[in-house]
């Protein structure tokens, strides 16, 4: 009896166990993954998860964006300044096939994100419900990883998978899709675990010495060795090694789009800017160089041109995260699969010290026959009309290159890249592999939530701009102090120079008539001024960057100003025109 007593007051005295709804299970692991900003756009597939977000507006800040892509992009632009994992919610149906550029974008870009989209209910999966849509096979082809879950008991588990996957390895955007009936179904409050292993994914390749050495013995054989820097070195946070391991064999470094900003430019052994727009002795040397070391940089068309005339004469060693990238493009002599900062690391080890005066002079020799045949008149022009370079050049002057610089795609995009001095890591934000116009004006407003003491300017052409501009609203409605930098040449200028050199100047559909930019961005209470003259470009760049608030800056630049030197499509890297050809 007295046994059974005890027992009794035991069960009285436990507690129950608390049951939550699935929605805000998946807010307490965000909460738990460290999440503090995320962008999103609610419906009626999704609405539980904003009703428990009601609650959490202490611990989540949340960002109406005013238009899904604007969402995804924006968790790009904090992902690519933070280095954390950004967060997007859409619902069903066209909330979600709206996140699909974004996330092609991020895979191919290696940028971590998780999206989360809310499905109709799973009894109704199948049936063309209203807004269902097959969001995990529309998205299998853009996601490194995507998911569907049923259940309640099934969130926490697949958004710890969802965060693992997405920042590890070679980062990549992520797609958990939750139906409306799990958001709503009660489950056992648990402690949140966040996932450190999955059986079948290894994103870490271990170094492997035999890799190391057989690269350390082309280096160290090498008369003109060369470094083709990529965003790998970025994402491994390799940047102290790099140039450690420049300076004990005075290999000079290159950067591609995306490696901006990996290595200082104003560094000795920095010789350039690779790619179809990038400057000339980088370029042509690819093909002059005894020994190519692409370091976390994919081989990509725009950098190699005409592979049948790439880098021939030269050993090939490609260092790089994940194996599917060694040798898809460019065949190698010898390759270290593994992080960036592991692999440069060992190398330091392993190579000789050595000098590398003379191989690199052949680049500043090339770079005076750029700055004579291209910059010298960008820079100086003598026609009235400004010119994209010299708005660029005059920006990076005023920022002392330490500006976080987010660019959309197009002739400024080149010219940013270009002629903007970047000088820290993580500061160049741009779409690269996927070219998605309107890119720039919502990565913008994320790198600035990210990072809100830095200075964050978004340069963007007139056609990029117009396609999110209704960003403008969440910047106005979150007070977000992001500055805007358009070029203007009412054209979509990138198309229009290959029109003008290579289809005998037919300009198809690509003269545009815009509308007023500057009442555009006042009736979103942003501060806009237009310059169009030489002399008050420096004093409108200044009052930009002054401002302590959000600032729109229109710069009419020559409508037919190109973008040089140019390796022409099909053409080898070699083969660099530095000017209109006289024909055209």
């Amino acid at each position: 009896m007295d046994a059974l007593l005890t027992k009794t007051k035991e069960r009285e005295v436990a507690k129950p166990t608390k049951e939550i709804k699935g929605a805000e299970i998946l807010l307490r692991c965000l909460v738990a993954e460290g999440v503090d900003v995320m962008f999103g756009y609610p419906g009626g597939a999704i609405m539980p998860v904003y009703d428990a977000l009601y609650d959490y507006a202490d611990q989540l800040n949340h960002i109406l964006v005013r238009h899904e892509q604007g969402a995804i992009h924006a968790a790009q632009g904090y992902a690519r300044v933070s280095g954390k994992v950004g967060v997007a919610l859409a619902t069903s149906g066209p909330g979600a096939t709206n996140l699909i550029t974004g996330l092609a974008d991020a895979l191919i870009d290696s940028t971590p994100v998780v999206c989360i989209t809310g499905q109709v209910f799973a009894h109704l999966l199948g049936t063309d419900a209203f807004q269902e849509i097959d969001v995990i096979n529309t998205t299998i082809p853009v996601t490194k990883w995507n998911v569907q879950v049923t259940e309640a008991k099934d969130i926490a588990p697949a958004i710890a998978k969802a965060f693992y996957i997405a920042k590890t390895g070679r980062p990549g955007p992520v797609l958990v899709d939750i139906t409306k009936n799990a958001q709503n179904e009660l489950f056992a409050e648990e402690k949140y675990e966040q996932c450190n292993f999955v059986r079948t994914y290894k994103p870490k390749p271990a170094l492997q010495s035999t890799q190391i050495e057989s690269a350390a013995t082309l280096i160290n054989k090498a008369k003109r060795p060369y470094i083709l820097a990529g965003q790998g070195v970025l994402l491994s946070g390799a940047t102290k090694e790099l140039i450690a391991f420049s300076e004990k064999t005075g290999i000079p470094v290159a950067s591609t789009l995306l490696g901006l900003g990996a290595f200082p430019q104003d560094h000795p052994n920095y010789v350039g800017y690779l790619g179809m727009h990038g400057n000339y002795g980088p370029n042509v040397n690819t093909n002059e160089c005894d020994v190519l070391i692409g370091l976390g940089m994919r081989f990509d068309d725009r950098v190699t041109g005409n592979v049948s005339k790439y880098a021939k004469q030269a050993k090939i060693i490609h260092i790089d995260i994940d194996k599917a990238e060694i040798n898809k493009i460019i065949k190698t002599d010898a390759f270290i699969l593994a992080d960036a900062k592991e692999a440069l690391s060992a190398l330091i080890e392993k190579c000789e010290e050595k000098k590398q005066t003379e191989w690199i002079s052949t680049f500043h020799a090339m770079d005076t026959i750029e700055y004579e045949k291209v910059i010298k008149n960008e820079f100086a022009p003598t026609c009235n009309e400004l010119m994209m370079a010299e708005v660029i050049n005059c920006l990076s002057k005023k920022t002392n290159g330490e500006a976080i610089v987010v660019t959309d795609v197009g002739q400024h995009q080149m010219v940013t890249s270009r002629y903007y001095k970047f000088k820290n890591p993580r500061t160049n934000v741009t779409s690269g592999g996927a070219g998605t116009m309107g890119f720039a004006l919502p990565a913008a407003m994320g790198a600035k939530l990210a990072m809100p003491h830095k200075q964050v300017v978004a340069v963007i052409g007139d056609g990029g701009y117009q396609m999110t501009v209704q960003e403008l609203g969440t910047i106005m409605q979150y007070k977000i102090p992001v500055k805007i930098l358009v070029l203007n040449n009412n054209f979509l200028g990138m198309v229009r120079q290959w029109q003008q050199l290579f289809h005998a100047k037919r300009y198809s559909f690509t003269e545009m008539d815009n509308p007023d930019f500057i009442k555009i961005a006042e009736a979103y209470n942003i501060t806009a001024r237009k310059v169009s003259k030489r002399e008050e470009l420096e004093a409108a760049i200044e009052e930009m960057l002054d401002s302590k608030t959000s600032y729109f800056l229109e710069a009419v630049v020559g409508k037919e100003d190109n973008v040089f030197p140019m390796v022409p499509a099909g053409a080898g890297v070699g083969d660099v025109i530095l000017e209109v050809p006289s024909k055209t």
